[in-house]
């Protein structure tokens, strides 16, 4: 609606996790350089968390990105509301693999059989499970049992699971106690700092097809009033701006005022508090990267964007 008028090609702030939008701050780069050597090692398993809307699902489809036309094959469930045996059916259909009319053994005996076959090829497998803080205590013991397909040496399949905050809270329950410890890395993504959120604001504008004149249509200090009302959520970062750019075409007017902002936010029922979250600490195992690994993975990250 508005895009012809601030001369845009494309929207800069719809929510969907496209990634060729990634704003690939220190934060994020750090999180997809340590999922990305994780499973290039087989590790096993990796968790990534992090508050509602900080990016977690763009984040891995970039990973998958990185993965596609290579030796890596991925199973992605991105609805964790399934039964035991649903959730192993969707796997193994992921791969690729015929369930019809097939039992609980029967599946693990074909999914073996097919991750043994990988291996033996020097091909890597991976399941990333999104949402995976809805995962029921039963179906991530489960999880915790494929980790059991495996040679002397390594794992046949690397598994990464994904999910806000309270995933961690969850692992740390005294039923998933063996679960926990095999988690070989963990990777959190936290909101944005001010200068991140300008410099992620100014960065989907220019993707877009924002000209150097329609880049200043956010002011430095329209974008603290955004940081402020959103936290440095990245989702609520592109509602308010979204929001703000139709009120703002609606005047008329081609720069969006901090007065603007304070209105959205008020009407979006925002609340500016800062979040009462737990510090996230890391162990010494997750401080697993290694610079040539960083620098690889930026380079990649960059023909990736290039060439969507």
């Amino acid at each position: 609606m508005y895009t012809e008028f601030y001369k845009l090609r494309r929207s800069p702030f719809d929510i969907t996790p496209d990634p060729s939008f990634l704003f690939p701050t220190g934060k994020h780069k750090e999180a997809l350089a340590a999922l990305y050597y994780c499973i290039r090692q087989r590790k096993g398993f990796a968790l990534l968390t992090g508050e509602v809307g900080t990016g977690k699902t763009l984040l891995i489809r970039c990973l998958l990105e990185l993965f596609k036309n290579t030796d890596v094959a991925c199973a992605y469930v991105f609805n964790s509301r399934l039964t035991t045996l649903e959730f192993l059916r969707y796997v193994v259909t992921d791969f690729g693999l015929v369930t019809s009319g097939k039992n609980k053994s029967e599946l693990l005996h074909d999914l073996n059989h097919f991750l043994l076959s990988r291996h033996q090829n020097k091909l890597t497998t991976v399941l990333v499970i999104d949402e995976a803080h809805h995962l029921s205590t039963d179906t991530l013991e489960e999880i915790r049992l494929l980790t059991n397909l495996e040679t002397a040496e390594e794992k046949l399949l690397q598994i990464l699971l994904v999910g806000q905050s309270e995933l961690s809270d969850k692992l740390d329950s005294f039923e998933l106690r063996q679960l926990k410890q095999r988690i070989a890395l963990r990777a959190h993504l936290a909101p944005l700092d001010l200068e991140d959120t300008r410099g992620y604001i100014r960065c989907r504008l220019e993707i877009a097809g924002a000209n150097s004149e329609a880049a200043e249509m956010f002011p430095d200090e329209t974008i603290a009033r955004i940081h402020h009302w959103s936290r440095g959520i990245p989702r609520i970062i592109n509602i308010i701006s979204d929001n703000a750019l139709i009120t703002a075409f609606a005047r008329q007017v081609t720069v969006v005022s901090p007065a603007i902002i304070d209105e959205v936010g008020s009407e979006l029922h925002l609340n500016p508090a800062e979040p009462s979250a737990k510090p996230h600490t890391r162990s010494n195992e997750d401080k697993v990267l290694r610079v040539k690994t960083r620098l690889e993975l930026e380079d990649q990250l960059k023909n990736i964007l290039k060439s969507i």
